[in-house]
């Protein structure tokens, strides 16, 4: 078995069974991976080899951006995958610190970086790019040499430019295609950005690794079935909130006519999971997993509703301030979590890193995670006695209301049961006393409605609602700031405070369960 993503695109270099298709063209591997050995040999033609060999890519999920991706792995040298809706400092400092000294960009992304000062970087067209003769790569790679520098989202802070050795995708795609029995008869559909980690591992290391056909796209919820139908799509990846989205569109009475067998991925809620499967005919299996693959969660038959599943070995939740263990979750006879202080902590490995290799020129950043020997994820979690462990939401997520701690996530759970209910955020917003108070962000089903009254008997009916978790406001939002990666950006939503942002805003009374409309948000 191939140990590198060199070794196994190799292997795939004579496949004449079809590897790519986007609209209206289509590739056979041999000749997607020709192409791509021609694109290696000319970046390491033009390149300085005094340098390291980085080549950062700005081209979005085309053919361009898979040719890019198989160029550096046939060609030993590291690729780094910038985010395409960051912009102007932000931009040029992803550039900065991941070292780049050549930017592949194509016509649509050209643009982006008009005026930045990007001395001592090459940018180039990709479609400009000469074939240099035969192939002779930069590095015969290793399983932990770098394969590509994926940043993570920045939903809590500046994204970091995570180290992925060759032997990630390898593992993940190999897992993936022996859970799912994916064959070089499959079609991956792949409309997650191909800059972030999940629709590598997810997505391109599957038909990668099964000669399977990939389609890149970029992700529609209105188009997502035409697609699905036109392109014979049998398997697809996610993160975040496309369920959802897709959801949201009208459902037809031939919705579950379509080759889609198997949908794959992570952060999506048990109902999104269930009607997905139920609308489209096909199985959907959520996971957990982060950019920097350092600790691994299953999801086996038989995983509690609302937990992520089991931990390998070495995964624990730790207290982050006593660095001890948490207490195994206790739950009253409604379903409430009755010592959250003292059961949610942060997901950590105890072994150590496993194959996260830190952060690209940021060893503050990697030191956090790396503490007292062990790897601290920035994921709040608790679990029940059984093993299985429920998400609390990130570090930041923590309120204090009224003197106790509270997690976001087990909130937005039950206020997702809601059928009216799209998508929620549940974060705090600071109280006038002291500590914080709860406020949701809600954003509906298309045509569908909610009242105050409505709300407010939905809640008092959910026995497991913990007493503090009752948010005093609420906001019916047409959309929420997201990443690229359909992440929602909760500190946008913590700096809007209670009373900014597009929507209608709902206040509980103090000591009330009756919401009442204070007025259009600021934006509104």
């Amino acid at each position: 078995m191939a140990e590198t993503v060199q070794q196994l695109l190799r292997e795939r270099a004579d496949d004449d069974r079809v590897g790519v298709r986007y609209g209206e063209r289509a590739w056979t591997w041999r000749e997607h991976l020709a192409e791509a050995a021609g694109e290696a040999a000319a970046v390491i033609d033009v390149a300085d080899l005094a340098r390291p060999l980085h080549v950062g890519v700005l081209l979005g999920n085309t053919p361009d951006m898979l040719r890019s991706m198989a160029a550096a792995a046939l060609g030993g040298y590291v690729l780094v995958g910038l985010n395409t809706t960051r912009r102007g400092p932000a931009l040029l400092a992803d550039v900065r610190r991941s070292d780049c000294q050549l930017l592949l960009v194509n016509a649509e992304h050209a643009g982006l970086v008009e005026g930045l000062d990007l001395e001592g970087v090459r940018v180039v067209d990709v479609e400009e790019l000469e074939p240099a003769g035969p192939l002779v790569p930069h590095a015969e790679v290793g399983a932990m040499d770098t394969f590509m520098m994926i940043f993570t989202s920045g939903t809590s802070g500046d994204p970091k430019a995570v180290q992925v050795p060759h032997v990630f995708p390898i593992f993940a795609g190999a897992n993936l295609v022996d859970r799912f029995t994916v064959t070089a008869e499959d079609v991956c559909y792949v409309s997650m950005p191909l800059f972030h980690s999940n629709a590598v591992v997810a997505g391109w290391a599957v038909a990668a690794s099964s000669g399977a056909t990939i389609v890149p796209a970029q992700f529609s919820a209105s188009r997502f079935l035409a697609d699905v139908r036109a392109y014979g799509a049998t398997y697809m990846n996610y993160v975040g909130k496309p369920l959802a989205y897709v959801l949201a569109t009208p459902e037809l009475p031939d919705d579950a006519d379509n080759p889609l067998r198997v949908a794959f991925g992570n952060e999506a809620g048990d109902r999104d999971i269930e009607e997905f499967a139920r609308r489209f005919g096909c199985q959907v299996t959520d996971g957990f997993g982060s950019t920097e693959s350092a600790v691994i969660v299953t999801r086996p038959p038989g995983t509690a509703r609302g937990s992520i599943g089991q931990g390998m070995d070495g995964v624990a939740i730790y207290d982050s301030e006593t660095v001890t263990e948490c207490e195994v979750a206790e739950f009253d006879a409604a379903g409430r979590l009755t010592n959250g202080d003292r059961a949610v902590g942060e997901l950590v490995n105890t072994q150590g890193a496993g194959m996260f290799q830190g952060y690209y020129n940021d060893q503050a950043a990697t030191d956090d995670r790396m503490r007292h020997g062990m790897y601290w994820s920035g994921d709040l979690a608790y679990r029940d006695a059984d093993g299985w462990i429920y998400l609390a939401g990130r570090t930041a997520d923590w309120m204090r209301v009224d003197g106790e701690n509270l997690a976001a996530a087990p909130v937005e759970r039950i206020i997702q049961r809601l059928p009216a209910v799209a998508l929620v955020a549940v974060y705090a917003v600071p109280d006038p006393h002291a500590g914080d108070q709860v406020m949701a962000a809600i954003v509906l089903q298309d045509d569908a409605t909610l009242s105050p009254a409505e709300l407010s008997a939905f809640l008092a009916d959910q026995a497991d609602l913990p007493t503090k978790g009752w948010p005093r406001y609420v906001r019916i939002a047409p959309s929420l700031p997201s990443t690229a990666t359909n992440k929602v950006l909760k500190r946008d939503l913590i700096a809007q405070g209670a009373t900014a942002g597009d929507g209608v805003l709902w206040v509980r009374e103090e000591r009330g369960t009756a919401y009442a409309v204070a007025r259009p948000t600021a934006s509104a």
